[in-house]
């Protein structure tokens, strides 16, 4: 496992270079994987929201305080695709924390070109994505995250077990939820993780 680990992060991308594939598959009506109309039209979709949420997205003073108070050395590894709608509103903000952060290396694979270790991490027996891995110096995986934050998967739960299954008024719901929630609650449990692997470093103003 920790060679599959470490091979995956020697190939994979940093954001810019994620955010550069994702642009250059917006102008070439392109997407990863299974070449699809919807999948195509979700990455432009999802490319125009990442852009904004790049300018827009922000840690307050505290949390980054926070985080830089309690992290030690490790990477972030990523697993995720351009066409996925929760990868479009997480990643800009994983990548908020790591420029905040210099303790935190970010780093991204595609899911379906690294099927061994996507099905190493599966949420529920499914590739869900994004689904983060925090790995320590060593290529160890202290934790995992993902694909949604708990508030935004009650969200999905409810809803199936409401309706039996995902559609597009769903979605637009999701898309509501995750512009008014601005990030937070990812923040949230990211920052209670972080500080949960080094509790003895927090510092709480």
């Amino acid at each position: 496992m920790k060679k599959l680990i470490k091979d995956s992060v020697m190939a994979a991308m940093t954001y810019a270079e994620y955010m550069l594939l994702f642009k250059q598959l917006v102008q070439n009506g392109q997407t990863t994987g299974e070449l699809t109309k919807e999948k195509i039209d979700f990455t432009k979709l999802n490319y125009s929201r990442s852009k904004r949420l790049d300018k827009t997205l922000f840690l307050t003073e505290i949390q980054a305080k926070r985080l830089k108070d309690s992290s030690q050395p490790q990477t972030w590894l990523v697993l995720s695709e351009p066409w996925c709608g929760d990868a479009a509103q997480t990643l800009p903000l994983l990548n908020k924390i790591a420029e905040a952060v210099p303790a935190i290396q970010l780093k991204i694979v595609l899911r379906d070109e690294h099927p061994q270790l996507m099905d190493a991490f599966l949420t529920a027996g499914a590739r869900s994505i994004p689904k983060l891995l925090i790995l320590d110096e060593e290529f160890e995986v202290t934790r995992s995250w993902g694909p949604r934050s708990q508030a935004a998967t009650q969200l999905v739960s409810d809803y199936k077990a409401a309706h039996g299954a995902l559609d597009a008024a769903f979605k637009e719901t999701l898309q509501m939820w995750y512009n008014k929630d601005r990030g937070q609650a990812i923040i949230k449990e990211l920052m209670e993780i972080v500080e949960q692997e080094n509790p003895k470093e927090v510092k709480i103003d």
